[in-house]
């Protein structure tokens, strides 16, 4: 599978990453499985969250069921996240540390190779964080950090006060679900894709050296469900999708990810799914590349306007 460089680090990072959200409630041979077909994909990052099944709960499962070697270990890519605590977010330095002290033991493993701030935490004072990230760059316990679901003012503010880069921003991305993009393309036109809900993150991500980390891929705009095979929703758009996977001879999941890794920013594809067979269909888009007109014409099939 194709690498991408992580941000400004010299780790690279496959253009899919398999998120472990809904791994809690796996069988030890269930979640084996999964990881071994990822390994066998090319897949070698595994994004996690502290707050996935409450309170490291998939963190645990994963450590658990795979009980790596250290040198397994140094053969894989692990990222969490830490922040998101019940009922309000959390970036002290205090909750950082402790959380990536929590991650590793669920883990049974002695560093992160990333570190990610899960949600923007109001309450944030920028010091508090570079403190943390210090601490955890010092111990060995973090490798590399970054954000998700920041930002361009508030990652901003962040690198004034934090020594480290921050090499990634975890947003949700998919092709029914994409203003990051569809807001600039439709710029000064008088429809409400034009209106800038972001910032411009995409482009300030692309000249601060920061990788976009996808997640959702495959998810419809806000909370729904996947765009994929839903013909009530996006009839249009599967059609499209099933004519190109025709023609390449891959999965429409394939197709679904290979728009994202088409666009020149180099984003990440993080999958949130716990089946093999679903990774296996959609890991050979990470090496397809569409055409200009193919990327399109999936991008208005979608919904979104080209003036």
């Amino acid at each position: 599978m194709r690498t991408v460089a992580l941000g400004s680090s010299d780790l690279l990072v496959p253009a899919i990453a398999l998120g472990c959200m809904r791994i809690k409630h796996l069988e030890d041979a269930r979640i084996r499985e999964l990881i071994s077909t990822a390994l066998d994909e090319g897949v070698t990052m595994f994004d996690h969250a502290d707050i996935y099944g409450g309170d490291h709960a998939c963190e645990e499962r994963f450590g658990t069921a795979l009980g790596w070697s250290a040198s397994e270990r140094e053969q894989v890519i692990l990222q969490s996240k830490c922040g998101i605590r019940e009922g309000y977010y959390d970036a002290s330095a205090e909750h950082i540390v402790a959380s990536v002290d929590e991650s590793l033991r669920a883990l049974r493993t002695d560093y992160l190779d990333i570190l990610l701030l899960h949600r923007p935490d109001a309450l944030m004072e920028p010091d508090e964080v570079a403190e943390a990230f210090d601490t955890l760059t010092a111990s060995g316990k973090v490798r590399a950090f970054g954000v998700s679901n920041h930002s361009r003012g508030q990652m901003e503010l962040l690198r004034a006060s934090v020594a480290q880069p921050l090499v990634a921003n975890q947003l949700q991305l998919s092709l029914a679900h994409a203003p990051v993009i569809a807001e600039g393309v439709a710029l000064n036109m008088a429809d409400a894709q034009s209106v800038d809900r972001s910032g411009g993150i995409l482009d300030y991500c692309r000249m601060t050296s920061t990788t976009v980390q996808a997640w959702s891929p495959m998810r419809g705009p806000g909370w729904e469900g996947p765009f994929l095979g839903d013909r009530d929703r996006f009839p249009g758009l599967n059609d499209v999708v099933d004519r190109l996977a025709a023609e390449y001879q891959v999965s429409p999941e394939a197709i679904g990810t290979a728009w994202i890794t088409r666009h020149p920013a180099r984003i990440q594809v993080v999958l949130g799914t716990t089946s093999p067979e679903r990774l296996r269909r959609s890991a050979p888009g990470a090496d397809l590349v569409l055409t200009r007109p193919q990327w399109y014409e999936l991008f208005r099939s979608a919904g979104h306007i080209v003036p």
